[in-house]
């Protein structure tokens, strides 16, 4: 069973995380790792802090000679803007507790919800934390489990569907083109256009609303969609709620910050349609020897389990909570009402939510092939799922 933890402040010195489970020889470089790093600070309409960053990784345990040992990986992602914090964010005692102190919570933020869970006076200790810079540290993670995956060509996209209220018009997606990537990184059109969508001339638009927004000193959110192919018949299961694939890939994507919904498939539009117009029907290729279904509407997973159809899952971004025009809230310690504090931030950050989107799904789908066909080595995890394919083949 996969397994991770991340630590680390916003501000802090580094960003560090640990992943146990990952079977021994793994291919794995740090160039694996810093290229999925830096789609995440791409996108448009990025804040001042990215302009800060320039995040790399440095692994620093369970990796020989570019390959996985079986033991606990160590990933370290220093913060470049360490510089000019560490007077203020330094854990030895002297830290300078009078600068940058923060009292008046912003709303759509876990700073007063924090502040009184955790007896804090100075709610930067909460969002230091809250702060969405932790999901670097798990696109780290997703990076390597990404890694796993394409040695069972398993392949994750995503894209923008829709930005403050305007739609792409999303034709199919070549999945047949994803499926026949070649052993490098994916190469779509519209993964290094600014907003990452599919609709360049929605994109535009999309642009100019994000433009508007910040100079109104206001954000915008939208929507994204993942879609992971190649992923086998058979993974998670209806035997226990917990264990569901759909359980599992929805509660990873929920846990990014600023994410309000999750959809599987048809999501919400199932209904408000008839079950005729909703459940995929059944069809078998006898020359590929396989079932399969003309539709997928279930996104690729029935009854918790992967049905070998493409996973597809959206995922729904609120507008970033932190505003140069700030709303109203309270003092902490006052209890007098003032401005919420500023905090630097992103105007839009949908596209980003898009590769983090990608990172934890990829994490639950490495951690569900672990599951079904572990092994401590990856020759042995190989031999259970090639064993196991010719099984269905037969079938």
């Amino acid at each position: 069973m996969l397994s991770f933890l991340t630590a680390g402040e916003s501000h802090g010195k580094c960003l560090t995380a640990i992943l146990v489970g990952v079977p021994a020889g793994l291919p794995l470089l740090a160039s694996d790792i810093d290229s999925e790093l830096k789609r995440r600070q791409a996108g448009y309409g990025r804040g001042g802090r990215m302009k800060i960053e320039s995040d790399r990784v440095e692994i620093t345990a369970g990796v020989r000679d570019g390959v996985t040992l079986g033991s606990p990986i160590s990933l370290t992602i220093q913060n470049q803007d360490w510089e000019n914090w560490q007077k203020i964010m330094s854990p030895d005692p002297g830290a300078v507790m009078d600068r940058e102190t923060v009292t008046r919570p912003r709303p759509g933020h876990a700073d007063l919800a924090g502040g009184i869970k955790y007896n804090h006076k100075d709610l930067r200790n909460v969002l230091e934390r809250a702060s969405a810079r932790e999901t670097a540290a798990r696109v780290a993670i997703g990076a390597v489990a990404k890694r796993l995956l394409k040695e069972f060509s398993i392949y994750i996209i995503s894209f923008v569907v829709e930005i403050g209220g305007i739609q792409a018009k999303i034709e199919d997606i070549a999945i047949n083109d994803i499926e026949k990537k070649d052993k490098q990184d994916l190469d779509l059109s519209f993964d290094n256009s600014p907003l990452r969508c599919p609709d360049s001339e929605a994109e535009q638009k999309m642009m100019k609303a994000i433009d508007d927004a910040g100079q109104n000193g206001d954000t915008l959110g939208g929507i994204v969609e993942i879609i992971a192919t190649g992923v086998p018949v058979g993974l998670g299961t209806y035997a226990q709620w917990d264990r569901r694939l759909d359980t599992r890939l929805a509660g990873a994507v929920m846990g990014i910050p600023a994410i309000k919904g999750v959809e599987i498939g048809l999501g919400f539009e199932a209904a408000r349609r008839l079950g005729s117009q909703v459940h995929d029907e059944i069809k078998y290729d006898d020359m590929e020897k396989r079932f399969y279904r003309p539709t997928n509407n279930a996104g690729g997973i029935e009854g918790g389990i992967s049905n070998g159809e493409p996973i597809v899952i959206r995922a729904a971004m609120k507008s970033i909570p932190s505003l140069r025009r700030p709303l109203q809230s309270v003092d902490f310690i006052s209890k007098k009402p003032f401005e919420a504090t500023k905090e630097r931030a992103d105007v839009c950050a949908v596209p980003a939510a898009g590769v983090v989107a990608e990172a934890v799904v990829a994490i639950e789908l490495a951690n569900a092939m672990i599951e079904k066909f572990g092994g401590d080595s990856l020759s042995e995890m190989r031999r259970n799922f090639e064993a196991y394919a010719e099984y269905v083949c037969k079938l």
